[in-house]
């Protein structure tokens, strides 16, 4: 996507994916987990997408010797649909190759097919089943992983 330009997100973006998380999820990360991110956790690593110079989406990955856990993929919902989430997507898996991942892995909710569809364009596979892992309703997890190249 030409018009998203990506960065990588510092704390001074957390109100910016506090917005994206209560606009995108049920059970939206807090501003202290945020925080926890920014300042306390090694493994971690979140981009942001910008469309005319205005946070629309962001994604984050923890980093460990050499295996990423996906940790959110999120774009305002009035900006889904438009091939943004692809593209964040995408720029997230080339830092991790970057940053020589050998995989990639992560949870999504059972039910939640547009991304899972999202995930299987990029080579994820379905693994294994995490049971009541959302603590909103106590939905299944997938967990989904893919080998990099």
């Amino acid at each position: 996507m030409c018009e998203l330009t990506f960065r990588e997100a510092s704390a001074a973006d957390i109100k910016h994916l506090l917005r994206i998380e209560r606009a995108v999820f049920t059970s939206p990360w807090s501003e202290d987990a945020f925080r926890n991110e920014f300042h306390m956790n090694d493994y971690a690593y979140y981009i942001v997408a910008e469309k005319a110079g205005e946070v629309i989406g962001y994604a984050g990955i923890w980093m460990i010797i050499d295996e990423g856990h996906i940790t959110n993929v999120a774009i305002y919902p009035d900006q889904q649909g438009r091939g943004y989430g692809e593209a964040i997507l995408q720029e997230l898996v080339q830092i991790a190759k970057a940053k020589q991942m050998v995989c990639l892995t992560l949870e999504v909710r059972v039910t939640n097919t547009r991304a899972q569809n999202l995930y299987k364009k990029f080579g994820f596979k379905d693994g294994a089943i995490r049971k009541k892992y959302y603590p909103d309703n106590g939905e299944d997890a997938l967990v989904m992983w893919v080998e990099l190249e």
